[in-house]
């Protein structure tokens, strides 16, 4: 064990790294979710206490308290999210509350336990008019709710836990849930022509590739905010153009403005975000169209009774 600054009168203890080889002990926050699903695999070997929002709702902060306290983790990963952008846009009051306060009531719980923290950010904390790829220093300018919740829960949490890591990432796809390339196999399946936004920009990512990624900046002991994506760019339009070609199904798809396609909730139009965070602890995610392939290579038949 040792020990940091803390406020005069409190003694705050910091438990100290694994070894790489060593078992690590791990809360995971968010189990079932898309993410979740492959840091549940990815962490098999580690001493794992893996929880669903069934198991600990984070607005309870004495459930949360409790887990982490009973669980005594090395590091506690939080990829558990309100992450229905649109959604929030209209639940203002539930976005904060889960993304914002729930995210606080696991970072005041780890620090009292003197676990580390990974907190799982996104791209949308950008109003994505940089036109280049953003750097972790880059200002946060949120557009929309969603962004704006985990803006405001990334400032704090690095308050309460200045050692925590922010892993950024975007546009999640992965198997066990609702993402982009089920959508488009979904509809290409039975439309002989689909119409996608080409007017956005950023970095698909295959959940398994990131989970992988995460445990490993786990063992680097990654501090601070990093960016965690598959390397490559694309608009939407072009990733379902990439995942019809793929998947050699016969449906034309057609390029659309977000004018035409007006969703409540305004995204960035440009949000890819810059590795070089990430490549700073010599960690390199795969290139999108490896990922691309390997995801479509396993993704299970689509019948069309399934299409909506």
């Amino acid at each position: 064990m040792e020990s940091r600054a803390s406020p005069p009168g409190r003694i705050h203890l910091v438990r100290s790294v694994p070894i790489y080889n060593s078992i690590m002990r791990v809360t995971l926050f968010g189990a079932s979710g898309l993410l979740g699903q492959d840091l549940v695999q990815e962490l098999k070997a580690e001493q794992l206490t893996a929880l669903s929002s069934k198991d600990a709702d984070l607005r309870d902060h004495s459930r949360v308290r409790d887990v982490i306290r009973d669980s005594r983790p090395d590091w506690v990963v939080l990829s558990a999210a309100y992450a229905d952008v649109d959604g929030c846009e209209s639940n203002r009051d539930l976005a904060f509350a889960v993304n914002f306060e729930g995210a606080v009531n696991v970072a005041e719980s780890a620090r009292e336990a003197g676990s580390r923290l990974m907190f799982l950010s996104t791209d949308y904390v950008f109003d994505g008019t940089k036109g280049s790829p953003y750097q972790t220093i880059d200002a946060r300018k949120p557009i929309n709710v969603y962004g704006e919740s985990k803006a405001r829960a990334e400032e704090r949490l690095l308050e309460i836990l200045p050692e925590a890591c922010i892993a950024r990432t975007s546009w999640l796809f992965g198997h066990g849930g609702k993402c982009f390339p089920a959508t488009i196999l979904k509809l290409a399946s039975t439309r002989p022509e689909i119409s996608v936004v080409n007017d956005q920009r950023g970095s698909p990512t295959f959940t398994r590739d990131l989970a992988s990624t995460l445990v490993q900046l786990c063992r680097a002991s990654a501090r601070g905010i990093v960016h965690v994506t598959n390397s490559g760019n694309c608009t939407w339009y072009e990733f379902a153009r990439e995942i019809v070609r793929v998947s050699e199904l016969p449906t034309a798809v057609k390029p659309v403005t977000t004018a035409e396609f007006p969703r409540p909730a305004p995204r960035p139009a440009y949000s890819v975000l810059a590795p070089d965070s990430l490549h700073a602890y010599n960690v390199r995610m795969p290139e999108l169209q490896d990922a691309l392939r390997r995801y479509l290579g396993s993704a299970p038949a689509v019948s069309a009774s399934e299409v909506p």
